[in-house]
């Protein structure tokens, strides 16, 4: 009997990348993010079984009815990849307003803390007892890049969110950990072959990879058994700035 997991933010991107290898490797995927037609895509470019249902993760509702829909349709929950998340672009500090903060922190926080805990919840009670949580966190949960005060906030939260999980967890024979990505090709890295703002004021493009190489990570991860875990990892393209960042 294949292992079910929960892909969020499965519309595009890592995620979509993410539900396609974890679905070929033999796994149950449930696919959501708020675009069922988006999700419907994802399906049609996946070999294995994956089942979308749209949900928002800032909807405490919406994502109460997403693991409802879980336990009816599938009975358990194996593994989560938690990343569904957004971004306001580059604005300094002085310049955010309360709703670019919002914006951001209610997806990539609050919406990572509701999945995640629902999750939690539903490892807890059943049987038999347990699970992983991977938690997507970014380069940014160790430095910021400039003008990025809510998005390198959150991912920073998602460290700590992390760490918790992983350390109450053990009781419930839940593991927890953090995937934490560099310049992935994606929609939302695509600005960076034409320049992005760096530290020294300067703009200059930024080299990515290929997000396959994220997927496999992911997997690796989830085939872990529960005795193991990857508290931390770090997939990045090689001649990103972070090491030097600054």
């Amino acid at each position: 009997m294949s292992k079910i997991a929960l892909v969020t933010g499965a519309s595009s991107g890592i995620g979509r990348n993410t539900t396609k290898t974890l679905a070929k490797a033999g796994y149950t995927v449930v696919a959501t993010g708020r675009r069922l037609d988006a999700l419907q895509d994802t399906v049609a470019q996946s070999e294995g079984i994956v089942d979308p249902i749209a949900s928002d993760v800032t909807d405490e509702a919406s994502v109460d009815g997403l693991f409802a829909a879980i336990k009816k349709n599938h009975g358990r929950l194996d593994v989560v990849f938690n990343n569904a998340g957004n971004n306001v672009g580059t604005i300094n500090f002085g310049d955010l307003t309360f709703e670019n903060w919002k914006t951001v922190i209610d997806v990539n926080l609050n919406g990572a803390f509701l999945i995640a805990n629902r999750a939690y919840q539903m490892m807890r009670d059943q049987s038999p007892q347990g699970g992983r949580i991977i938690n997507n966190g970014s380069i940014s949960a160790h430095v910021p890049r400039p003008g990025s005060a809510p998005y390198s906030s959150s991912k920073h939260a998602i460290s700590g969110m992390t760490r918790s999980i992983s350390l109450d967890g053990r009781v419930h024979n839940i593991a927890c950990g953090q995937i934490d990505i560099g310049n992935a090709a994606s929609d939302m890295t695509a600005r960076m072959g034409g320049g992005v703002p760096q530290a020294d004021g300067t703009i200059k493009a930024e080299p990515t990879m290929d997000v396959q190489h994220v997927g496999g990570a992911v997997l690796h991860m989830a085939n872990l058994p529960l005795d193991a875990n990857i508290l931390f990892m770090t997939v990045m393209s090689n001649s990103m700035p972070f090491v030097g960042r600054g």
